[in-house]
């Protein structure tokens, strides 16, 4: 089954809570597309189906630039980790000049796609890994990215290289990998969610500028 397929087999049209503006094709339930995932994992090595998902960070920096329009308009973004692409779409939707989406999966690729199309919007989804690259945007999203330790040693060092020349925002939902510097909140959120998702019924999302290498 081709990646677009499957994402249309296993997800329905939903809105994510807080953003009801945006469509976007979701998994109405973990336990099916998860199953339904560890059969295509094992065929072909893509990752858990996280793109199925609206997860409190994207939630969050989209309902944000949904309140705030002239944050996005004309300007150079990427979303990073993109999962579903709801970041994406939002700041596309709002007059970006360009909007790229970068994951490493191409389940979500496919989705990102999808919920583009389906908001009649153009992203530029890459499924490659985009750290290390120079920066050639204006503003960087990045939801929910440090609920690892390996994925955040990863990332952060480039994010804040790339904090040097543009706007790096981090909407955490008090993941334990945060970094303890370098972060100014701006914004904060309280994001309903699920127990299948989390563990607790609703997360408290804060929206944070990340500072540059000095």
């Amino acid at each position: 089954m081709a990646p677009e397929a499957f994402v249309r087999a296993n997800t329905v049209l939903s809105h994510a809570a807080l953003v009801p503006e945006i469509p976007l094709w979701l998994a109405s339930e973990i336990t099916p597309i998860w199953q339904a995932t560890e059969a295509w994992l094992h065929e072909t090595g893509t990752e858990p189906p996280f793109w199925a998902f609206a997860w409190p960070g994207s939630i969050a920096m989209a309902r944000h630039l949904l309140d705030h329009p002239s944050i996005a308009r004309g300007r150079r973004v990427l979303d990073f980790a993109s999962g579903c692409g709801l970041a994406a779409i939002a700041a596309a939707r709002l007059g970006a000049a360009r909007v790229e989406a970068a994951e490493i999966d191409p389940l979500a690729i496919a989705a990102i796609h999808l919920n583009a199309a389906l908001n009649s919007v153009t992203i530029e989804a890459h499924c490659a890994d985009v750290v290390g690259a120079d920066c050639r945007w204006d503003l960087i999203l990045c939801g929910d990215v440090c609920y690892e330790a390996p994925m955040t040693g990863h990332i952060l060092p480039w994010l804040r290289r790339m904090a040097v020349s543009a706007e790096v925002w981090i909407a955490d939902p008090g993941r334990a990998y945060l970094p303890r510097e370098g972060l100014a909140v701006f914004a904060e959120f309280t994001v309903p969610t699920s127990h299948e998702l989390e563990d607790r019924p609703e997360r408290v999302v804060r929206l944070s500028r990340l500072g540059g290498d000095p």
